[in-house]
């Protein structure tokens, strides 16, 4: 995009030149001295609050395997899996009927598995854990500390920045506004040192919700506190002023480049869905945004399945799927599928014993990644066995992970277009194992 398109996309979308400040001119500068790419990616992460039971996700089909799962899991276990048997190597896998909407999704190749995921340092066993080894993850089985180092990308320092954030600080001096973009508020995945999630609607509306109004008065009096702010002595107007007037002329912008978009599927009303179809709109209108790179952040709660996990985990996981799904119709009708990977992260995985009505916090999941340049119809990592008392099992079905959460990460950040030297940069645990990153993407 040329100054002259991006300078009329701002003034179409209704900022006066008269409250433009030297913060909106500087942003509109690196946009136009922001690194050019070849190409255009996107990467969608889908966390799943609570602490999914992914390990329910999976499920073996038959022989010991089988016998195993149904004793740990007792009243909790999967009794009619949907086999995943195209693959010889998951005859004996089985995917929850739940995620039925998916599957056919994973037999074309555009979704891929990640087995025994988690929090991890360095490689551990059993007897690292029993003998509290210094490698040992804080705060294991807390919601906001597990969340937080998925999230950050290694162990939480003083200043809390996120591995995504980041990411796009590696790629661009200032990244553009449009970057980075949540549809469920502010998270530290998304949180740099000079970028911030731009945050939107489910509805996909972007405003600053003291001027709602689009009547003469309601821009009078928008453009009177901007010329106030202004003309503060006080500093802290002056930097305020500035924060608030480039915030109205981001959200001008980004509301004016979602008008007369092409049509997309049809998507439901569910609060996923609704996320992710905002995120489809924002994506079919990247090119009057001019970003080369983009990375979003949406949530669906209610996984913290303490009780009532038979009824609750089963639509939970066929809202996921049904929305996932239709996300992945939006990308391929766009023609960017191959260009686009969502992914999903969880504060943890599970436990396999059941407490007599739902499962507690566990350790190691499963996770999902699903776009045109995943190495689909495939399971990657470690499917670990779901067995009490195994070699993996710390208490109660609480597994070790076998997959970092860095190496995970870094694979996702590898295929976004980091160098080998800024992946160890963002994630410095990756020293510490054989691999630092997977092979499920092209």
């Amino acid at each position: 995009m040329d100054r002259r398109t991006f300078l009329s996309l701002c003034l179409k979308g209704g900022v006066s030149a008269a409250v433009l400040t030297s913060t909106q001119l500087s942003a509109m500068q690196s946009l136009l001295n922001q690194q050019q790419y070849n190409d255009y990616k996107a990467l969608v992460c889908i966390f799943l609050l609570g602490g999914n039971d992914s390990m329910n996700m999976l499920l073996p089909m038959s022989g010991q395997d089988k016998a195993d799962y149904l004793a740990s899991r007792q009243n909790l276990a999967i009794v009619d899996p949907i086999s995943l048997s195209p693959i010889s190597s998951l005859a004996e896998t089985g995917l929850n009927p739940a995620l039925a909407p998916l599957h056919d999704i994973f037999n074309t190749g555009d979704l891929a598995f990640v087995g025994g995921v988690g929090t991890l340092l360095a490689p551990t066993t059993l007897d690292d854990f029993k003998n509290k080894r210094s490698h040992i993850p804080a705060h294991l089985f807390s919601h906001n500390d597990q969340q937080a180092r998925w999230m950050h990308g290694k162990e939480k320092q003083s200043i809390n920045t996120g591995w995504g954030g980041r990411m796009l600080e590696l790629l661009e001096d200032h990244p553009h506004f449009a970057s980075n973009i949540s549809l469920a508020g502010t998270n530290p995945w998304q949180t740099g040192h000079k970028t911030s999630a731009f945050a939107m609607s489910r509805s996909g509306q972007a405003k600053i919700h003291a001027f709602k109004g689009t009547s003469n008065r309601a821009q009078q009096i928008e453009q009177s506190v901007m010329r106030n702010l202004a003309a503060s002595q006080s500093r802290l107007a002056k930097v305020y002023g500035e924060g608030l007037s480039t915030g109205i002329a981001n959200s001008q912008a980004m509301n004016a480049s979602l008008e007369n978009l092409v049509p997309l599927p049809d998507f439901g009303e569910g609060r996923l869905s609704q996320q992710l179809q905002t995120v489809a709109k924002v994506i079919a209108s990247q090119s009057q945004l001019g970003t080369g790179r983009q990375i979003f952040y949406v949530t669906m709660g209610g996984f913290d399945t303490h009780d009532e996990q038979v009824t609750k985990h089963p639509e939970l996981l066929a809202e996921l799927a049904t929305s996932m799904s239709e996300f992945n119709r939006a990308m391929v009708s766009l023609g960017v599928n191959d260009q686009v990977t969502s992914f999903t992260m969880s504060d943890f995985g599970r436990t396999l014993s059941s407490n007599g009505d739902g499962t507690d916090h566990g350790w190691a999941g499963n996770q999902m990644v699903m776009g045109g340049a995943v190495k689909g119809q495939d399971i990657y990592g470690t499917l670990l066995p779901q067995r009490l008392g195994s070699e993996f099992d710390v208490k109660g079905g609480r597994l070790i992970p076998q997959v970092s959460t860095e190496q995970y990460s870094a694979t996702l950040a590898k295929w976004f277009g980091l160098s080998a030297s800024d992946i160890i940069e963002l994630f410095p645990s990756l020293g510490n194992f054989d691999q630092a990153t997977l092979n499920f993407m092209a």
